[in-house]
């Protein structure tokens, strides 16, 4: 693949990495992390099999440099939940997302709640070292499988199945798909947890999905920006 860096932001140029936390419950894409990033000069390389264990060593060591998957323990998307969290009380440290998930709704989605960089888990060798050494500088990457010649994300043509659900509904889904809680959902509504968990309920229903992490997937992939009071601008 020709990786081209889509560069959405510039700062002072950072010294080379020397602590990299890589999250995700594969023991062979650690090991390829490790067989990458230890040419490329990190000195300390910390692994992590959950984000559980991942969120504490970002805790315990700061590292300059943090990669995880969006997919953990079959949780399609549970690695938003991850980035919001991290970005609650840190806005600087590179954090780069390297994944199976292409649609990009997923990868607007993504980079929305903080992520600094998205590449896909069949590009190549050279192109994962590029986005590493991209977003420790801080800037944006942007595998370009997923870009257009502009640089902007491409999109597909999709029927959207949100277009029927209430701005209420449309509301939930929108925080959900932040990585919120149910209990902060409820505290942004004015509503009881209780009222958040039903209306999930509800939504699983309407949309022909099981699970929280299938709402989640569908709420990436079709709904656009919902603040409250506004009109819904469905593309």
């Amino acid at each position: 693949m020709r990786a081209r860096p889509t560069q959405m932001k510039k700062v002072a140029r950072r010294p080379a990495a020397k602590c990299v936390l890589v999250i995700d419950d594969h023991p062979i894409v650690l090991q390829g992390f490790r067989q990458l990033l230890e040419p490329a000069g990190v000195k300390q390389i910390l692994e992590a099999g959950t984000l559980e264990a991942g969120f504490r060593l970002y805790r315990d060591h700061r590292p300059d440099v943090v990669i995880l998957d969006l997919a953990m323990q079959k949780n399609e998307l549970s690695g938003l939940s991850f980035i919001h969290r991290v970005r609650q009380r840190d806005t600087r440290t590179p954090i780069l997302v390297f994944t199976m998930h292409s649609d990009p709704k997923i990868v607007s989605r993504t980079l929305k709640v903080g992520a600094t960089g998205y590449v896909l888990k069949d590009d190549r060798y050279d192109d994962v070292l590029k986005a590493f050494e991209c977003v420790r500088q801080g800037k944006t990457y942007i595998s370009s499988d997923l870009c257009s010649e502009d640089g902007s994300i491409k999109e597909r043509e999709t029927t959207n199945p949100l277009r029927p659900l209430t701005m209420r509904e449309l509301q939930t889904l929108e925080l959900l798909a932040e990585g919120m809680p149910y209990r902060a959902i409820a505290e942004h509504l004015h509503v009881s947890c209780a009222t958040v968990s039903t209306t999930c309920t509800q939504l699983k229903a309407k949309l022909g999905v099981y699970t929280l992490p299938e709402l989640m997937r569908i709420t990436i992939q079709y709904l656009p920006s919902v603040k409250p009071g506004a009109s819904i601008e469905w593309s």
